[in-house]
């Protein structure tokens, strides 16, 4: 496959959140330009017709994380005009979680296609999940540009019978529905995962028919309440999902306020404007695995050559469930940890209810491998899943590849305010169902931001896999012998670390 093309691209908001503020000394500076004909990203510019540098473009700088590259502009003035403060904006956004490194540093991959090195891009403030365990790379030397050259990030969604299903990278766009966020995200998001070979989920609110184009990588959900489903989207994709529970509010079902259910929305759901919406829990048809296999058996008699994607919450007997799935004929099973969900979940359910991810995981990964089953069924895990060590971690534990969710709204300019559910929704015309909102976002913009996204992704997944010695990502799959868990180690080996 011809990988899409990178394309810089800078923030809609000109003057955006930075980690860091260009300071130029103007009583030093002798406009050489320098800074300007070196610099990838436009922070500095002279514009023609004019003999002075004009003020540096803050918001563009990828900060300190050039700082070991030829193109840093500190280093390379011959003035020594040029210097990085912290922008005082900085402190204001993130969470423990969510910390501002990683919403910054995944702007900037987003906005350029570039890795980011460093553990401040790699995790959270958490004290738990994933910023808990590492990788141990002391035991395999990294391949050279060559090696690294021939490094396979593909993976198979089909490993039952039959024609297999391969997409170029370990990930695909988790189920985000119309009415959740906007049709510009949904179709950024399409065009994204069409550019890379991968796939993305319409969620539980329809199937809008803009989407047509991109029916050959799009996942249409079926949940609990039924909206937009029909055997026409049924028969037009390549996966359907089977929504049982999500991982951020499971037992709770879903839920979206009457001021984002507009006329278009509604159509699509077959509801009335204005009205809150409600998906129950559970499928009122479901109770057993026998009835599992009728579900799924309707979705095969509509579409055969469809894969079932069967998305649980990760309940204490998450294991059962997987195997039930594979004996009911699912492909895939995707596990949806209590860390996911959008502004719109309540936290009072995300950190009390489902399991975490990482327990999760190897717990389904194992059960599957006693029942001599794992290299027939596909496990994808979702629900927290911020960065590509993130998403390595979880393949390690025992996953095939991960479902991305918040992590390409954040692409997209999400500073995780929690306006998600809220009357109009995001001010930055996200997850919102405003007309006028929605128009602060192109399409097309959004789309290179995900495409960019991605391949920075990809990048960190080879460069994971050559420190470790593998050739491919299939290899790192329930390789825990990989993975250093802070909480289990010994007094005496905190300290020697």
């Amino acid at each position: 496959m011809q990988r899409p093309e990178i394309r810089f691209a800078p923030s809609r908001f000109l003057n955006e959140i930075g980690e860091v503020e260009v300071k130029r000394a103007v009583s030093s500076c002798i406009n050489c330009g320098m800074c300007a004909s070196i610099c990838p990203f436009g922070v500095h510019d002279r514009k023609a017709g004019f003999n002075r540098i004009a003020k540096p473009l803050s918001y563009l700088c990828i900060g300190h994380a050039c700082e070991d590259e030829p193109f840093y502009c500190v280093d390379q003035c011959p003035r020594k005009a040029l210097s990085l403060v912290e922008n005082p904006l900085y402190r204001t956004i993130g969470d423990r979680r969510w910390t501002r490194d990683l919403i910054l540093g995944t702007w900037k991959q987003a906005e350029t296609g570039l890795p980011l090195t460093g553990l401040r891009y790699e995790i959270g403030d958490s004290g738990g999940g994933f910023d808990r365990i590492f990788f141990t790379f002391e035991s395999a030397e990294r391949g050279d540009a060559e090696e690294r050259g021939m490094i396979s990030t593909a993976i198979n969604l089909n490993k039952r019978a039959g024609e297999q299903l391969k997409i170029e990278v370990p990930f695909y766009g988790g189920g985000m529905s119309f009415g959740s966020i906007s049709l510009s995200v949904m179709l950024a998001r399409a065009k994204a995962a069409q550019a890379w070979g991968t796939f993305t989920c319409t969620g539980e609110g329809g199937y809008p028919e803009p989407l047509r184009a991109y029916d050959d990588n799009m996942i249409t959900q079926v949940a609990t309440g039924l909206f937009g489903v029909s055997e026409e989207t049924i028969q037009r994709v390549r996966i359907v999902e089977l929504k049982y529970a999500q991982g951020a509010k499971p037992g709770l079902g879903g839920h979206l306020l009457g001021d984002k259910v507009t006329a278009d929305v509604a159509r699509m759901r077959e509801a009335v404007p204005g009205c809150s919406l409600f998906s129950p829990f559970p499928f009122h048809s479901v109770y057993s695995v026998e009835d599992h296999e009728k579900h799924i058996d309707w979705i095969k008699t509509i579409n055969p050559e469809a894969l079932v994607s069967v998305k649980v919450s990760t309940a204490r007997d998450v294991d059962m469930v997987a195997v039930g799935s594979y004996y009911a004929g699912a492909h895939i099973i995707h596990l949806d940890g209590s860390y996911g969900g959008t502004g719109a979940a309540p936290d009072i359910a995300k950190k009390n209810i489902a399991m975490p991810i990482e327990y999760a995981i190897p717990k389904v990964h194992a059960f599957l491998k006693e029942e001599g089953i794992r290299d027939k069924m596909t496990v994808i895990a979702s629900g927290g899943i911020r960065t590509a060590y993130d998403a390595a971690k979880a393949i390690a534990l025992g996953a095939d590849g991960v479902a991305l969710g918040t992590t390409e709204l954040v692409a997209l300019g999400c500073v995780r305010c929690g306006s998600c559910e809220s009357s109009r929704g995001c001010p930055r015309g996200i997850a919102t169902t405003d007309p006028e909102l929605t128009r602060a976002l192109d399409v097309d913009w959004g789309a290179q931001r995900l495409i960019n996204l991605y391949a920075s992704w990809r990048s960190t997944f080879v460069e994971i896999l050559s420190k470790l010695g593998m050739r491919s990502v299939k290899e790192l799959v329930g390789r825990y012998e990989c993975l250093l868990h802070l909480d289990y180690l010994t007094e005496k080996e905190v300290r020697t670390d």
